[in-house]
């Protein structure tokens, strides 16, 4: 059994826990989530796997339960640990009985104003936790009862990371990753997807280069890149849930073909085989519905 994001919308939206961080972590984290599959696996002892498509940021996995397999792209991890995924490209979760994971959703990690770390160095593989998470509070999240005391557990860490800066540090515009959560921000919040990296750069008083060392350093892939992801998933999330009204003009596609093409690119995966997502959702215009 294989579930694939935008189509099988249930099993994402209900058989995960997922939660919003707190006001004060909302600009670096998109949620928090844990699996919640023991009636799914009791039905299905084989397993199944969750198929989900480039994203911007990175997941923080920790491991509750009983050894995992990760597909990265093409590349298929044995996952016994705690480990960063980052999320630039599809990925694929094998799940068998006795697994059981807990994650964070980052845009960008608080982690950047406590130690010089160059996420650039972490984009093709999964890596291990323990280089950006003390063990300490990764022995406390295993530990802790439930979901909702993870979560809190977190929230506290990374919000007690932030309070320890300097107010200048966390809110100073030149700061190199309020510039990237800035941009991120405005690119999302406007639906503009088409102000060129080099714009930006002017605005924020860098080079084009700088700025694209700010973004690969704080997030692991370039400004490029991350907002056309953030524009085919926006793009695609409003072909399924309304797919009527969609315009792709309205995302900043030239025209139909031009989003046919990104559609085609994002979509694309090798390990899928009962449907082929694109044609799916372009055919969900004409339907109606999906």
């Amino acid at each position: 059994m294989q579930h694939i994001e935008f189509f099988d919308k249930f099993h994402f939206e209900h058989r995960y826990f997922r939660t919003p961080p707190p006001p004060a972590l909302a600009h670096f984290i998109d949620f928090f989530w844990q699996t919640d599959f023991d009636d799914l696996l009791a039905e299905n002892p084989g397993g199944f796997s969750d198929v989900l498509f480039p994203n911007t940021g990175y997941t923080y996995l920790i491991n509750l339960g009983t050894p995992y397999v990760m597909q990265v792209g093409e590349r298929k991890f044995d996952m016994k640990g705690d480990g960063f995924l980052p999320r630039h490209q599809s990925i694929e979760c094998y799940h068998r009985k006795g697994n059981n994971l807990f994650g964070i959703k980052f845009r960008v990690s608080p982690i950047l104003f406590e130690k010089k770390i160059n996420f650039s160095e972490y984009r093709e593989y999964i890596f291990p936790l323990s280089y950006l998470v003390d063990s300490g509070v990764i022995a406390k999240v295993k530990m802790a009862q439930d979901f909702k005391q993870r979560t809190l557990l977190l929230s506290n860490y990374y919000e007690s990371i932030i309070l320890k800066q300097p107010a200048f540090k966390v809110t100073e515009v030149s700061n190199p990753v309020n510039i990237v959560l800035e941009i991120l921000g405005y690119s999302d919040k406007q639906n503009d997807f088409t102000t060129p990296v080099s714009a930006f750069a002017e605005k924020y008083k860098v080079s084009a280069r700088t700025l694209q060392r700010y973004f690969e350093m704080a997030t692991g892939a370039s400004p490029r890149k991350l907002i056309q992801i953030m524009r085919i998933r926006k793009a695609t999330e409003m072909l399924v849930t309304d797919p009527k009204n969609f315009r792709s003009t309205d995302f900043g596609y030239y025209d139909h073909s031009h989003f046919y093409k990104y559609l085609k690119q994002f979509l694309h995966k090798n390990t899928i085989t009962r449907l082929r997502p694109h044609l799916e959702l372009l055919a969900s215009m004409h339907q109606g519905d999906i």
